[in-house]
């Protein structure tokens, strides 16, 4: 049984969105791997605030159908570079039943093994649902302020949390409430000044659409221009920081009434994955932004936050509004760069798609990739996008449709394993794509090529090319060259995206 204290998985919880054949052997692994890491390491694995994402990903991998092998093979890989638990303060978990010691505590991670031991022992007491429901939802100071706390550090408290109650394990939710403790609170004013103008002006709930709000954030020139590449956090001391009543504004337009809660789940989810998934840089290769990939991350566990009878509905409508504004914040403090369908629609997969290009293969790829996670949450969270975004498809609020999905997919999985590092970061501004040494040459129509092919390894697909001339005169001789033919367009000429390697 699982407690405050004891990771324990059961194949009757494997999440909102979880494969087929999930095996009694990987929920003991996974519950093996998931005690140690709660019992051994600190959430943060340097000085600097960096998270540990074991639990993200083993529950995922977990989901996912990952073997026993492959959860300790990656958990041997990710606890090798993680703090060491730290030695509780005599008396301090104890104290923080006294609200000025609580409060004095917030925001310091020495603290978060003190906090750890005080939500098990309150959830041991009176369990998962009323401590969330005191400590985050009940409405009164010390609520409101964890309540912003788990929305801090680009939503790795919510994500947590969310994989606490997804997956039904009280110690996971007391590691996220003691996570968010320690996290900061300068959203406060971002937050509460957007609904304070939300109440002021009648809060409407059919007005905008997210989308709709993405577009308006990005023809702000105000807004969007307001975070500088060296600002050292981007929404903090960029947007809030000099366009901050322009983005309360626009995030304020975000509203959800409670009769309208899956739809409006489906379509935050929706616009998450369409500004995450255009922010593209062509010619550069297909790489996707680092901090909107958490916003895409985040959005599976608000289905599992609806699922709950214990939450109200006015909490629940609560939350995903403040998921909404903050997605419109995140998108504004990496130069809100326009989305392009157009990569998505037009992506050709490194596997194609009719074979092992389907969702199942995508799925064993991205158990084997070696990282901390966050590839095989984004896959997961697009793979259960796709499930309840089907329904509303034909409405303008959704823009991410049908193949599009797996479309995504597939870019998120092959752009991991190309070359280069795993994300970019900051996708709306040029300075974050000058390290990305691969190129494309797109839409070219040669009307006189001539190729020869080198040699094929079974782990890089690698040409030679001589040179090629196209009606544009264009003349190059390149090196490694990965090419489809896409159509023919004339009797002796075709059709190719081509992309640079070296």
């Amino acid at each position: 049984m699982a407690t405050a204290s004891k990771i324990h998985l059961s194949i009757k919880d494997v999440g909102v969105f979880h494969v087929k054949g999930i095996t009694e052997e990987s929920a003991a692994k996974a519950s093996e791997v998931l005690q140690q890491n709660h019992e051994k390491h600190h959430i943060f694995f340097n000085q600097e605030g960096f998270h540990n994402h074991i639990a993200h990903h083993v529950l995922t991998l977990y989901a996912l159908g990952a073997s026993p092998a492959t959860i300790q093979r990656h958990y041997d890989n990710n606890k090798s570079y993680q703090r060491h638990a730290e030695t509780l303060i005599d008396g301090v978990a104890e104290d923080l039943h006294d609200p000025a010691n609580f409060q004095e505590c917030l925001g310091n991670e020495r603290y978060y093994h003190d906090y750890l031991v005080f939500f098990q022992n309150e959830i041991d007491k009176k369990g998962v649902e009323e401590v969330i429901n005191d400590y985050l939802l009940k409405g009164n100071e010390r609520a409101e302020d964890l309540l912003v706390r788990t929305y801090s550090g680009f939503l790795h408290p919510l994500i947590h949390l969310g994989f606490g109650v997804e997956f039904k394990q009280p110690a996971i939710v007391a590691e996220a409430l003691a996570q968010a403790a320690v996290h900061d609170n300068w959203l406060t004013p971002f937050f509460k000044g957007a609904e304070q103008v939300a109440r002021a002006g009648g809060k409407t709930n059919d007005a905008h659409s997210l989308v709709d709000l993405l577009d308006q954030v990005r023809a702000d020139r105000k807004l969007s221009s307001a975070a500088r590449w060296d600002d050292g956090n981007k929404i903090r001391d960029g947007i809030l920081a000099r366009a901050s009543d322009e983005m309360i504004n626009y995030a304020s337009q975000w509203n959800v009434s409670i009769d309208e809660l899956q739809p409006r789940t489906a379509e935050m989810t929706n616009a998450a994955a369409y500004f995450t998934g255009g922010a593209q840089h062509p010619p550069k290769q297909i790489k996707f932004d680092f901090y909107y990939m958490h916003c895409v991350n985040a959005s599976i566990f608000y289905s599992s936050f609806l699922n709950q009878h214990w939450i109200s509905d006015a909490n629940k409508a609560r939350l995903l509004e403040w998921k909404g504004r903050l997605d419109l914040c995140m998108y504004a403090s990496r130069r809100s760069p326009q989305p392009l369908l157009e990569e998505i629609v037009n992506y050709r997969p490194k596997e194609a798609l009719s074979s092992s290009g389907s969702w199942e293969k995508i799925f064993d790829r991205v158990k084997e990739h070696e990282d901390d996670g966050h590839a095989s949450k984004f896959i997961r969270a697009l793979a259960h996008g796709k499930e309840i975004c089907e329904p509303y498809e034909e409405s303008g609020r959704f823009r991410i449709k049908q193949a599009m999905w797996s479309q995504l997919a597939n870019m998120v999985i092959d752009s991991v394993e190309d070359t280069g590092d795993t994300w970019v970061r900051s996708a709306g501004f040029d300075e974050a794509w000058t390290k990305w040494v691969t190129a494309r040459l797109r839409s070219l129509q040669p009307t006189n090529m001539t190729i020869s092919l080198g040699m094929r390894t079974a782990r890089e697909r690698s040409y030679e090319t001589s040179c090629f001339q196209s009606s544009r005169r264009i003349e190059k001789h390149i090196r490694n060259v990965d090419f489809q033919r896409l159509e023919m367009v004339g009797a002796t000429a075709y059709r190719y995206d081509v992309y640079l390697v070296t």
